[in-house]
């Protein structure tokens, strides 16, 4: 049996007795070749079985067409959604995407960004790692010049860009709502100052708001968790509850560890909302499915996949070199839900 042959631009060319030049321009619509010849081509191409090898142009031309996206895990729901915006987006423009994770691992996201440089992508969409602290290795896209996108997890200083929300102002807002609800003795639970401005500036908004509503700011009540996980929030809500008196709302950095806070309040007796009133952070799926229903913050992130798209490829086609580096702001909201509303 022969084996399968992919078609090239050399077997149209023999068909159609035209040169491999001519074929190759007529497939990109080059303004040098005549629409007549260009659908003749194509309609030969298409008959014959052809694909492009893109990957084969790419390295020829030293761009793939690809954006590499660089994320902790595919599993997180605000992921997985920004994940379909970038694609959506890049889709739209021609541009395929290649998915690496670093399961929030230093080593893995150095590794992962050298795989992407070799493979000699686009441009570069990451959110980075819970464990980075130096973010030297993507100096090598920089210095390149090839577009780089930080995403949410944003380092402090790197001259790039950036499309995060206002984690101060949704932080802020987290807070007042439970103020407004009348809860007067508000704890935090959040994966820890040390990481970046994500954090640290949902944090910020807290504290701003319990000052400006003349509440104490209690470091008792600040929980740093060691990751954003089910079973740390679990510890963390333990260590909350163990405190007299408990506290009587509870402002989760993410939608998992306020869950395991509301789990873990029932399975000790503590009625939620009545006793403690819980908001989480990001509006995942299962914010909707837990009883009571969990309040949170919106957090745009299929539009914010498609903002660090849409960069790249504005970019790309670019011929400017920006010292100034965008920034893009996406606003947030509350979604009151049962977890939270006592009034």
């Amino acid at each position: 049996m022969e084996e399968n042959k992919h078609v090239t631009i050399y077997d149209i060319a023999k068909k159609l007795n035209l040169a491999t030049s001519t074929i190759s321009r007529a497939l990109q619509d080059h303004h040098t070749i005549s629409d007549k010849t260009i659908k003749k081509v194509k309609k030969t191409a298409e008959e014959m079985g052809f694909v492009p090898n893109t990957l084969a142009a790419g390295l020829r031309g030293n761009k793939t067409k690809t954006i590499g996206v660089l994320i902790p895990t595919v599993t997180q729901p605000f992921l997985s959604s920004l994940i379909s915006g970038i694609e959506i987006a890049a889709q739209k423009s021609g541009y395929t995407v290649i998915i690496m994770q670093s399961h929030d691992s230093s080593e893995e996201e150095v590794n992962m960004a050298k795989s992407l440089y070799s493979n000699r992508v686009s441009g570069v969409i990451c959110s980075l790692a819970m464990e980075t602290r130096d973010t030297s290795h993507f100096l090598q896209f920089s210095n390149n010049n090839i577009p780089l996108v930080f995403v949410d997890r944003v380092p402090k200083d790197f001259n790039t860009f950036r499309v995060v929300i206002d984690n101060y102002s949704a932080g802020y807002k987290a807070t007042k709502h439970l103020i407004e609800q009348g809860c007067l003795r508000i704890a935090h639970l959040t994966a820890g100052s040390e990481f970046g401005n994500l954090y640290n500036e949902r944090r910020r908004g807290y504290i701003e708001a319990l000052k400006d509503h003349n509440l104490p700011v209690d470091e008792e009540l600040i929980v740093n968790l060691k990751s954003v996980t089910y079973e740390d929030g679990v510890k963390a809500s333990n260590k909350l509850f163990d405190l007299k008196p408990v506290p009587d709302g509870i402002f989760a950095a993410g939608d998992i560890i306020a869950v395991s806070a509301v789990q873990t309040a029932k399975k000790r007796g503590i009625k939620v909302p009545d006793d403690v009133a819980v908001i989480g952070f990001n509006n995942d799926p299962i914010s909707q499915i837990i009883d009571p229903t969990l309040s949170t913050i919106t957090h745009p992130a299929e539009k914010m996949g498609k903002a660090a798209a849409e960069i790249i490829i504005k970019n790309l086609k670019s011929s400017k070199n920006d010292e100034v580096k965008e920034i893009t702001f996406l606003n947030t909201e509350v979604l009151t839900r049962e977890s939270s509303n006592r009034r």
